[in-house]
C-alpha cells in the first residue's frame, strides 16, 4: 500500500490490470452462457473495449500537432502492420472506412476487427516485445511497457473461444464515450470474481515462474555450450598455428628441392649440349651424303637426257624401239623407287637422330642404346653407300646397253627419220 502511494503509475497499472481481468473473465463467462455470436450491442463486450482502450492509452506520450496536444493510440496499433504482414489487411480495411475521421476511431475499429479475426492477443504480443518501438509512443511506466501488459496479453488468448460479428461501418466510433467502470462500484459478486481472478493470476504467475526457471536452465545450457565452443575455437586456433608452421616448413623444403632441381637441371643441360653437338656433327655427315646422292641423281638425269638425244637420232624401227624404251622405262622406274627407298631410309635416319636426341636427356643407362642406334645408323649408311654404288654400276650397264642398241638402230635406220624423231619425242621415261 505504501508502494502504491509513492508510485501513482504503479497503482494505475494495478487498477487497469484488475479491470482487464474482470472484464475479460466476465466476457468469456457471459459469452459461453449466451451461447451465440456476439454483436456490438452486447454490454460485456462494450465494457471490454472500453477497458482495452484505457489500457492502451495508459502512459501514451503527448504529441503536439497544429490543432493542439493529443494522445492517439492508433500510432502503436498501426506499427503492428510492419511487425506482422497478416495485420496489413486489418489496417487497410480501417483506412478505407469512410465514416472514420479521427485516429481514436481507427484504433477502436482496429480492436474490433482484430477480435473478430481472433488474432488480437497475437498482434499485441508482437507489439509489446518491441520495446524499442513502444518507447516512441509510451512512457517507461505505461501498462504496455511494464509486466502488466504481458499479463493482459496473456489473458486475451482466452477470447479466441468467442465468436463476434461486429459491424464497424454503422457505428460512430469517433465520438463514443469510453468511461471505464470504477473499482468502488463493484458489488459483492464482482468482488468474489476479482478474488477468483486473483487466484487465477497467482496460478498463472507460478506457471510463468516455472517457465522462467526452464528458460534459465536453457540459458545455462547455452552458456555451457558457448564455453565449449570457445574451447573448441581455441583448439582450432592452435591447429591453425600448427598448420601455418607446417606450411612454412614445407615451403622451406620446397625451396631447397627447387634449388637442387635447378642445379641438376644445369648439369643435365651441359650433357644435353654435348650430345647436341655430337648430333649436329652426325647430321652434317648425313647431309653431305644426301647432297652426294642428289648430285649423282642429277648426273644420271643428264645421262638419261643424252641417251634420249641419241635415241631420237638413231631409232629406225618402231617395234624394236618401243620394246627398248619400255625396258629403259622399267629400269628408270626401278631406280626412282630405289631413290624413294633411299629417301625413306634417310628419313628413318633423321628420326633415329631425333630419337637419339630425346634419349640423350635420360640417365647414363641409355648410353648403350645410343651406341647401338649409332651402330645401326652406320650400317644403314654403309647399305646406302653400297646401294648407290650398285645404282651407279647399273646405270653404267644401262648406258652401255643403250649405246649398243643405238648403234644397232643406226645401222638399220630408214628414210623416215622425221617420223621416228617425233615418235621418240613422245615417249616418257
Amino acid at each position: 500500500m505504501a508502494l502504491s502511494l509513492r508510485d501513482p503509475m504503479a497503482m494505475e497499472r494495478a487498477n487497469l490490470l484488475n479491470m482487464a481481468k474482470l472484464s475479460i473473465k466476465g466476457l468469456i463467462e457471459s459469452a459461453l452462457s449466451f451461447g451465440r455470436t456476439l454483436d456490438s450491442d452486447y454490454p460485456p463486450l462494450q465494457q471490454f473495449f472500453v477497458v482495452m482502450e484505457h489500457c492502451l492509452k495508459h502512459g501514451l506520450r503527448v504529441k503536439k500537432s497544429f490543432l493542439g496536444y493529443n494522445k492517439s493510440l492508433w500510432g502503436p496499433l498501426e506499427m503492428v502492420e510492419k511487425l506482422c504482414p497478416e495485420a496489413g489487411e486489418i489496417a487497410a480495411s480501417v483506412r478505407d472506412l469512410p465514416g472514420l475521421k479521427t485516429p481514436l476511431g481507427r484504433a477502436r475499429a482496429w480492436l474490433r476487427l482484430a477480435l473478430m479475426q481472433k488474432r488480437l492477443a497475437d498482434y499485441l504480443r508482437l507489439l509489446i516485445t518491441r520495446k524499442d518501438l513502444l518507447s516512441d509512443f509510451y512512457e517507461n511506466s505505461a501498462v504496455m511497457v511494464e509486466e502488466e501488459g504481458a499479463v493482459i496479453v496473456g489473458l486475451l488468448v482466452g477470447l479466441n473461444v468467442i465468436d463476434a460479428n461486429l459491424c464497424v461501418k454503422g457505428e460512430d466510433l469517433d465520438t463514443q464515450v469510453s468511461q471505464p467502470p470504477l473499482p468502488h462500484t463493484l458489488q459483492n459478486g464482482q468482488i468474489a470474481a476479482i478474488l477468483d481472478q486473483k487466484n487465477y493470476v497467482e496460478e498463472l504467475n507460478r506457471q510463468l515462474n516455472s517457465s522462467v526457471h526452464g528458460l534459465q536452465g536453457r540459458v545455462d545450457n547455452l552458456e555451457k555450450s558457448n564455453s565449449k565452443l570457445i574451447e573448441e575455437l581455441a583448439i582450432a586456433k592452435n591447429n591453425i598455428i600448427k598448420l601455418q608452421e607446417e606450411n612454412h616448413q614445407l615451403r622451406n623444403e620446397n625451396t631447397i628441392i627447387l634449388m637442387k632441381g635447378q642445379q641438376q637441371l644445369e648439369v643435365t643441360q651441359v650433357d644435353v649440349d654435348v650430345e647436341l653437338d655430337t648430333y649436329k656433327k652426325s647430321r652434317q655427315g648425313l647431309d653431305e651424303m644426301y647432297n652426294e646422292a642428289r648430285r649423282q641423281l642429277r648426273e644420271e638425269c643428264q645421262l638419261r637426257q643424252d641417251v634420249e638425244n641419241e635415241l631420237v637420232v638413231q631409232v629406225s624401227m618402231k617395234q624394236e624401239m618401243d620394246l627398248a624404251m619400255k625396258l629403259l622405262e622399267k629400269d628408270i622406274h626401278e631406280k626412282q623407287d630405289t631413290l624413294i627407298g633411299l629417301r625413306h631410309q634417310l628419313d628413318e635416319v633423321k628420326a633415329i637422330n631425333v630419337e637419339m636426341y630425346t634419349k640423350m636427356q635420360t640417365s647414363d643407362d641409355g648410353m648403350k642404346q645410343k651406341n647401338d642406334m649409332i651402330t645401326r645408323l652406320e650400317e644403314k649408311t654403309n647399305q646406302i653407300t653400297a646401294t648407290m654404288k650398285q645404282l651407279e654400276q647399273s646405270d653404267k650397264d644401262l648406258l652401255s646397253q643403250t649405246r649398243t642398241l643405238a648403234m644397232s638402230f643406226v645401222k638399220c635406220a630408214s628414210a623416215d627419220t622425221e617420223h621416228q624423231y617425233k615418235l621418240v619425242k613422245d615417249i616418257s621415261f
